[in-house]
């Protein structure tokens, strides 16, 4: 695979301005919960739902959404509750809770079955979510997917930049959090980091709660196994990086193989945000599978 190329790194705005979309509120499961609905070729063009990672929100896909919509695709991409402005949660978030949630996202919108492309926290979720939940799904997209139990000097790393950036939400505080995931700093937007500051800083906002699954003994009893991997029922494709933080090429590829239908992108240039850092190469593919799988 070729080297992400860097590239114009385009505002939300810029990717939405001309195209039919909405950006409303709707009840899932009792939460109020962000959607961005972009409307697609057709009136019943099939559906690409987004779901972000941890402490993330619909902007980490400003990338990708005009890439989905161009090809036909409904794109609908949503806030998790306590994350981007969905209203917030009084406890601490669990994988049933995003499986819940995402249940009732897809029940309030009528959406029978859909591409779920999940990054992170969001590849987690369709791995969880796949297996219970078949018959509402058409493909996944695993986009550097969570989960596994890797070291904990990782997830020290990132609770305590995470930490420090909801404590003192400085534009310099929340980029650091950002390069968490984002190999190369130039890549990070001042945009991006002025809506997740904007975030942080919300009243009641509380990243233990969303940030939960990082605790060791509910990160254990909610993690990925490579049994989850080898149950996924739908097709998949899987999306890796060079750089990502909890496993090397050889392990994206070994994750990948365990996947009944499984194909496999490999990022280069990136760490955990390959939709954002490799947008160019990450749309042609995803692209080429939701049209393979439509």
């Amino acid at each position: 695979m070729s080297r992400a190329v860097k590239t114009h790194f385009a505002t939300l705005w810029e990717e939405i301005a001309d195209l039919e979309h909405s950006l409303r509120y709707v009840d899932a499961g009792g939460y109020r919960t962000r959607v961005l609905d972009i409307a697609g070729a057709t009136p019943d063009a099939q559906t690409v739902v987004l779901a972000s990672g941890t402490s993330g929100h619909i902007e980490a896909w400003t990338q990708n959404v005009r890439a989905f919509v161009e090809a036909g695709f409904r794109v609908v991409g949503y806030d998790y509750p306590g994350h981007g402005y969905t209203s917030l949660s009084d406890h601490p978030l669990e994988i049933r809770d995003y499986v819940e949630h995402l249940l009732a996202l897809l029940d309030a919108l009528a959406l029978e079955r859909v591409h779920l492309a999940g990054e992170s926290l969001g590849g987690w979720l369709a791995l969880k979510f796949a297996p219970k939940h078949p018959d509402r799904l058409r493909t996944v997209i695993l986009s550097a997917p969570g989960g596994r139990v890797v070291g904990e000097p990782r997830l020290d790393r990132t609770q305590s930049v995470s930490a420090k950036a909801v404590s003192e939400p400085t534009f310099d505080n929340v980029k650091k959090r950002l390069q968490v995931v984002i190999h190369d700093p130039e890549n990070i937007t001042d945009e991006l980091v002025r809506v997740r500051r904007a975030i942080y800083a919300r009243d009641g906002f509380s990243m233990a709660h969303v940030s939960a699954l990082r605790e060791p003994e509910r990160r254990w009893r909610n993690r990925v196994t490579d049994e989850d991997f080898a149950a996924v029922p739908v097709p998949a494709l899987m999306v890796w990086t060079d750089h990502e933080p909890t496993g090397d090429e050889a392990e994206g590829e070994r994750l990948c193989g365990l996947i009944p239908d499984g194909e496999y992108l490999l990022v280069r240039g990136a760490a955990h945000w390959p939709q954002w850092e490799g947008a160019a190469q990450f749309n042609a593919a995803a692209v080429a599978f939701l049209e393979k799988h439509a």
